[in-house]
């Protein structure tokens, strides 16, 4: 496994735009992944219960929903080749690891925020953010 890459605050703010663009496409790729599981749920548990579920609707939402996922998991990879780390999809949250007085942390961002204002040390995540 190689090292993450390391970011500056200048390299993090300049790719905000392909971040932002690739976030917005996540969130709605996982709202879309949630509704299926939800509608796959229902008819299964209706087929359970009465066993009337259409079988033909089953397959449907089921392939649906394993393209949904195989999309979901594609903007993940491509987030991840940038660097980034996401960390929380419906938030829109990414870490950009980063050195800090010649450490190892993460410079923080959230969908919502110009520009990338936050830091955390690697192990207090969100709640430890600071401040840049």
């Amino acid at each position: 496994m190689q090292p993450p890459r390391v970011f500056t605050l200048d390299e993090a703010n300049a790719l905000l735009p392909r971040v932002r663009e690739l976030m917005g496409r996540l969130q709605a790729a996982k709202r879309e992944l949630d509704s299926l599981g939800a509608e796959l749920d229902t008819l299964l548990g209706a087929s359970e219960s009465n066993g009337h579920a259409s079988a033909g609707r089953v397959l449907v939402v089921r392939e649906q929903t394993a393209k949904a996922a195989a999309a979901l998991d594609g903007l993940l990879r491509q987030v991840q080749e940038l660097g980034v780390e996401v960390k929380g999809i419906e938030q829109g949250l990414v870490d950009f690891p980063s050195l800090r007085e010649g450490r190892l942390v993460y410079l923080c961002w959230q969908a919502g925020e110009d520009r990338v204002m936050y830091w955390h040390d690697l192990d207090a995540g969100f709640a430890g953010r600071q401040p840049l």
